[in-house]
């Protein structure tokens, strides 16, 4: 059974995690529902939080992360985040599209760093923190291409087979998967002693190819790669 510091420990950090994946700013009683604890109990633990300006409110009680959390999750992998910036904002200002990296966390992959295109008419979010199953979308299966199929969560032949297309291809395609509407492409980004990676973008529709698109991202992943001495 687990003590009760380690209990209110995991609650807090649950807490970021329902904050930074929800579309906004949540109420104290959202936090309580989706954490599925009392109302006194969820406020003890923003306080708490808010007191470390890991979260904020604003005039009307609501709460996300706060600006303490931006500078926890610029050190995180800080050399990979540095040298990836410039390429994620070349490539998403040539293509008007959202270009982001992601990284192997446990079963999910997760976005460590993301940038909008400057001048696109509409570009689709894809923020920092935001994660979703390995076995889903583009930059899953680019990441699974990177490791032996022991090192997988469970998966089917159909994600089997996809994977392999990836593997011959060099490049992971998905459309509707996490994200309604939104197509991406990702391509595998294996750096040597790192958690494996992708560079990928998203988008809702363009006159690139996928393969025109793959191409550019694996010369940015190429630089990167290059720079890491990976």
């Amino acid at each position: 059974m687990a003590t009760p510091a380690s209990q209110t420990l995991s609650r807090g950090i649950r807490i970021l995690e329902i904050l930074a994946d929800g579309p906004g700013a949540l109420s104290i009683d959202d936090v309580a529902a989706q954490l599925e604890v009392h109302r006194s109990i969820a406020y003890r633990l923003l306080r708490t939080l808010e007191d470390h300006r890991l979260v904020a409110r604003d005039a009307a009680g609501l709460v996300a992360l706060g600006p303490r959390m931006a500078a926890l999750a610029a050190g995180v992998a800080h050399d990979l985040q540095a040298e990836a910036l410039p390429e994620l904002t070349t490539v998403a200002n040539e293509l008007g599209m959202t270009c982001f990296l992601g990284v192997l966390d446990g079963d999910e992959c997760i976005t460590l760093v993301s940038v909008e295109p400057r001048h696109a008419v509409a570009s689709v979010a894809q923020r920092p923190g935001a994660r979703h199953p390995v076995t889903v979308g583009a930059p899953g299966r680019a990441i699974l291409a990177q490791l032996p199929d022991a090192e997988w969560p469970d998966a089917g032949a159909a994600l089997h087979a996809q994977v392999e297309a990836v593997r011959a291809a060099g490049f992971a395609t998905s459309h509707d998967e996490v994200i309604p509407t939104v197509r991406s492409v990702a391509v595998p980004l294996p750096l040597r002693g790192k958690r494996p990676a992708a560079l990928a973008v998203v988008h809702v529709a363009s006159g690139v190819s996928d393969a025109e698109i793959a191409a550019r991202l694996q010369r940015s992943a190429a630089t990167i790669r290059e720079a890491l001495g990976a």
